[in-house]
């Protein structure tokens, strides 16, 4: 009887550990740089584009990293009510705040710029996972599907990873 009490107390602590405490393996981004595919395409943001900036915003930590390349496509991430390592799932009632963008930027036409957001409803489709953060850096993988409002359209960006200095704010 005591072994089979002590299984099941073994097993229920491991079942009751959370997802949100695994912040992954970090990713492949050179540093100062986010990586991803967006359907398919590789998309890598130029150091010199790419920054990281931590602040409180009414008590709250907010994580932004952001990024684009010269093929004038970029990426947003910003995580709310950031605590350390762990996954941040996009999506869901209370993750209102923490989100993802991936854009497309029409230089001829400026106003027809194209924006993939997620969440785009209550439905978890995505998460970021920061595996480091320090007082410096922060570095983490991410995914998500994005939905573009203008038309509907769906944006699978997969294999997400960043590595960027966070800028003093």
């Amino acid at each position: 009887m005591k072994k089979l009490l002590f299984l099941c107390l073994s097993i229920a602590t491991l079942v009751s550990c959370s997802k949100d405490d695994d912040g992954g393996n970090g990713g492949s981004a050179a540093a100062g740089t986010i990586e991803a595919s967006v359907d398919g395409s590789s998309f890598t943001s130029i150091e010199m584009a790419t920054t990281a900036i931590e602040q409180d915003v009414n008590g709250s930590t907010m994580i932004r990293v952001q990024g684009s390349n010269s093929d004038r496509e970029g990426m947003v991430l910003t995580i709310m009510g950031f605590e350390g390592t762990g996954t941040y799932e996009l999506g869901g009632e209370i993750s209102v705040f923490t989100n993802a963008i991936y854009t497309e930027t029409d230089l001829s036409n400026p106003m027809d710029t194209q924006t993939w957001l997620a969440p785009y409803d209550e439905t978890i489709v995505g998460e970021i996972q920061v595996s480091e953060k320090t007082a410096t850096n922060i570095k983490g993988t991410f995914s998500f599907s994005g939905k573009n409002e203008e038309g509907g359209t769906i944006k699978e960006v997969t294999s997400g990873s960043f590595n960027v200095a966070i800028s003093e704010f």
